[in-house]
Parts: C-alpha cells; structure tokens; sequence
C-alpha cells in the first residue's frame, strides 16, 4: 500500500469538487475516487435548478427586498427547530455560521470564480404564516445562470487545470467499501474496482466487480452524498413523526445517490446524528422521458394553483403550493393517501409553473438568451409544455365536470365528487373581485404580487379559474418525491468527523450531503431552499481549508 496523494477524497460530487479545490490552491495532491464514471462528475449537484441562498445580496437589493443577517437568522432558526441537546450540538453552530457565509463572502466567493447570477430573486418556503415560524420572510432563492452545471462547472475547472498539473487524480469506477484505519486515525481506503462503463450521466451504472484497490493518503474527506436514491434506506430512517413511510415514493436523484458511505463510516468509528431527519417534496411528478429508475421531477409551483387530497377535500392553511413542504408532506400522510392534485388553468401553467432540474430548464442552464426569450412569448415553457402534452400525470379539458372525470379515470378507485370540488372552485372565484380576501391563498397571491419580479414573471393576477376565457382546465397529480438527507455524519466547524463520545476522529473528514450539509444537520427538521448546494459548497470548503492548514 503506497501513498497516493496527501488527502482522499470519496465521491466526486459539488463538495468534493470544492474540497478538491482547496487542497490544490495551496498545493496539496488530491486523490478522488468515484464509483461512477467520468460523466457524472458534480454528481446531483449537476441535475439540480442551481439555487443558492443568499442575504442582503446586491439582486435583493435591487428589488427593494430588506434582508438582514438578523432577519435570515430568525428564519433559519424558526426553521431549524433545533431540539436535542447532543444531535444539535455541532448542526446550531453550523447553521449560525453558515447564515453568516450567505450573509457575508459566500457571493463574492462565487463570483469571484466566475459563477453569476440571474436578476430575479425567487420566494421559496414561503413558511407558515408566523414570524418566529418556519419560512422565508423575504425572497432568497438566487438563481444560478447555468443552473445545477453552471456551479459545478466553476469548480470543476478549477481542479481539471490543477489535474493537468499534477495535483488531481481521479479514480472513476472505484467503490469504496471500507475505511483503513490504523492506530486510530483513518489513513485510506479499500474497495471494488468496478467493471468499466459508458453510461450517460444519471442512468443506473452496473455494480459488476472486477478488482479490488487500496489507497492511503495523510487524511480522507467523505463526499459522497444521501440517502434520496436508495428507497429502502429511506423507508429504514424514517421518522415516526411523520407517520407511516409512504409505500411508493418518486425518486428524485439517480441511483447513485445510495448511502453506502454512511454505513461504512460508521462501521469505522464515525458518528451519525439525526439520521431521521429528510427533506422530500409533495409536488413531484413521473417524467415522461426518464434518466433513472422511478425518476421524478418536482413542480415548482408559484402560489395560485388550487390544492386537492386525494378525496377532494382543499389542503387546509397554510398548505399552499410553495409555502410549508414537510408541513404539507405531513399533512398528505394523515390524509391516508399518498398522492394529491393540483387544479388550475393555462394562464397560471404559463407563468407560474417552473420544473426543478437543469435538464428541464435548458435556457438557464444553456445560457441561451435566444432561447430564455421564449418565456416571455404566449404558452408555457417547452418542457412544460411537454409534461401538459405527455405526462402520465396531466390532465387537460374545457369544463370542470370532464376535468374530474379524466382525474379519477388516472387513479385505481374514483374518489373525487364533482359537486364538491365545483362548490370549492366557485367560492374561490367569488373572492377574486377583490384586492383583498378572506380566502388566505387568495390573500398570499395579492402579497406576492407586491414584489415587482414576481407580479412580473411569476405569479400571475387573480382571476377566475373557472372562467373559460382562462383555460383549458389542468388538473395534476402529484406523487411524493425523495430528495434530500438532512442528518449525517457528525462534524465539527472544520468539517472533521465525530467519534460517538464526542471526539475528533483523526484523519476523517465529511461535508455536503452525507455530513447533513454540515454538523450532521444544519437545516435540523426543515430547510429554506437554495441551501442544499451552499452547504455542499460551505463544508467543502471548510474540510479544503483546515486541511490545508493543518497537513
């Protein structure tokens, strides 16, 4: 066993691009190692929209949005919920001085590298209706020109040139399996040299061995990702708060997105913490042109279309589309069923419905202005189009009452009632005369539009659903979507992994997904959206830089 490189890095994904990174500006040599292929390098960072959050950024700013440290704060910690003493001992102190990085140099860090940023500022977790609650309290969600590949790509050339140099190896198709320790202190790995592969990016590579490998290096940095892609890890962590795990769920990251590493650092010494802590998503949908098995893609919904269970019955407040999703995911669990439906219009499809994925945004993610120029021309977006067109899940006609019938035509047993959901839809109408309503959801829509972006390119006017002048009518069904892993393995500020007593286990570090974003779970039960990369990016950096520091 000879040295390959000063550090390891597992998994080749946003964090252990950015680690890499680190290392190599002060000169350290880095081994990568990755059980997928060269095309899948950033990992799910690649697929997703590129959403970063940002406070007082010069976009908000710009917008007449009044963000603060002290506000963001407030919104995270609401948020968080933090509430065990031991778990939540490392995530508080990472959530407090990951605010201060998006508050602080995280943009200026980025920009630096070359990564922009889109005008606009989305409104993500709009939250539940109370200031020291869940939520955002102003719009925060940055969007990346070039999405999911636009920020993976400002630091995966940064460690390209530094490969070119000498600095980087990477060793695709190697499967970690075990951690080497000696005399207590992590010095490399050993694993399965997997048959070569030729897959695109996302699709399911083949687990076929052919070798096996082992490398040491002065320390290893764990990247290596969640728990979204392999269901029955899920089903395993589920937290009983949230009532029985559903019996089929979508899959939102490919299949890579395993978990594997977890188990096999803990089986070393590591410490995991609030492993039944996740993030899923309610508005998913079955892609009509799948890169991986089960693959789902969630809508992201602006605020105005109407909100079905499975029975009819309206999501009560404040389970508007985009306002609370482990509130609202709760709530569809105790409904007894494991789907709802969205019912709205073509005048609220066209502007308000965006597809998570850089695949489905290719505008953004292409930074074609030609093509971005299309948004603003009468009809939805073309992948939304696509979905309305060819989706297993979409239902288009001109009245309500042939609108219901194709809905319970889609699922196993008709439990919708055309009266009720019409009853529903009509007083909902009736309170769109106004500027002001009691209908809270038609009051949000009013709120929203007070913020120019969003009057402009996201939330439509309140108008009559039923009026036919608006429609077709669109009715969506919307299954429940793995994502994210908010718990992980425990880490300290420096990215090194804990031991069980609450010790520094020597020559291990941790960060993005598998350390829970940094900590081992600085969002605690819930999240604000846009976070998900700039923790990746965050703890990447840290584990980078002490290393770098301290080699």
């Amino acid at each position: 066993m000879s040295e390959q490189a000063d550090v390891i890095v597992v998994g080749a994904g946003l964090a252990g691009l950015v680690a890499t990174y680190e290392l190599t500006r002060a000169g350290r040599k880095v081994l990568v190692v990755e059980q997928e292929n060269a095309a899948n390098l950033g990992a799910q960072a690649f697929w997703s929209l590129g959403g970063l959050f940002l406070v007082n950024s010069p976009e908000q700013r710009r917008l007449g949005i009044k963000d603060s440290l002290e506000l963001a704060m407030q919104d995270w910690m609401g948020t968080a919920g933090f509430d065990r003493d031991r778990e939540d001992h490392w995530p508080r102190q990472w959530a407090k001085a990951y605010v201060e990085f998006a508050a602080g140099d995280k943009r200026q860090y980025l920009h630096d590298l070359g990564l922009r940023l889109m005008p606009n500022v989305g409104w993500a977790e709009r939250g539940r209706g109370m200031a020291l609650g869940h939520g955002n309290s102003v719009p925060r969600f940055h969007l990346t020109w070039g999405t999911g590949p636009g920020v993976v790509d400002v630091f995966l050339t940064k460690v390209i040139a530094a490969q070119k140099r000498g600095l980087v190896t990477f060793k695709h198709r190697h499967q970690v399996d075990q951690l080497v320790v000696t005399d207590g202190t992590v010095t490399g790995v050993r694993g399965t040299v997997l048959e070569p592969s030729s897959d695109l990016r996302g699709v399911k590579s083949s687990r076929t061995p052919i070798g096996e490998f082992e490398f040491a290096a002065q320390a290893v940095v764990v990247t290596s990702g969640g728990i979204g892609g392999n269901y029955e890890l899920v089903k395993k962590n589920w937290p009983e708060r949230l009532g029985k795990a559903p019996k089929h769920m979508l899959t939102g990251v490919p299949a890579h997105v395993d978990g594997r590493m977890l188990e096999i650092t803990e089986s070393a010494g590591g410490n995991i913490v609030n492993r039944d802590r996740m993030w899923h998503y309610t508005e998913g949908i079955q892609n009509w042109n799948p890169i991986w098995p089960n693959h789902g893609i969630r809508i992201i919904p602006g605020p105005s279309s109407m909100w079905f269970d499975a029975t009819g019955k309206r999501l009560p407040v404040p389970n508007f589309p985009g306002f609370d999703t482990m509130g609202t995911f709760k709530y569809i669990l105790d409904s007894g069923h494991e789907y709802t439906w969205f019912i709205l219009d073509q005048k609220i499809i066209e502007k308000e419905f965006a597809l998570s994925g850089s695949e489905q945004n290719p505008d953004f993610t292409n930074r074609d202005f030609k093509l971005l120029l299309e948004r603003i021309k009468k009809g939805a977006p073309g992948p939304v189009e696509a979905f309305k067109q060819k989706g297993a899940d979409f239902v288009v006609r001109n009245n309500l009452r042939d609108l219901v019938d194709g809905m319970n035509a889609l699922t196993d047993e008709p439990l919708l009632d055309y009266e009720d959901i019409e009853r529903e839809m009509i007083a909902r109408d009736r309170e769109v005369d106004n500027k002001y309503s009691k209908d809270f959801q038609v009051t949000a829509i009013h709120g929203a539009r007070n913020l120019l972006a969003d009057k402009i390119v996201r939330v439509v006017a309140p108008h009559k659903i039923l009026d036919p002048k608006n429609g077709p009518l669109i009715a969506v069904r919307l299954h429940l979507l793995t994502r994210k892993t908010l718990g992980g393995l425990e880490t300290n500020l420096d990215s090194q992994v804990i031991k069980a007593d609450g010790s520094v286990f020597d020559g291990l570090y941790a960060a993005g997904e598998v350390a829970g974003f940094g900590g081992g779970g600085v969002h605690g039960y819930s999240a604000l959206e846009g976070t998900f990369l700039g923790g990746c990016i965050f703890s990447g950096r840290a584990a980078g830089r002490a290393l770098a520091r301290d080699l």
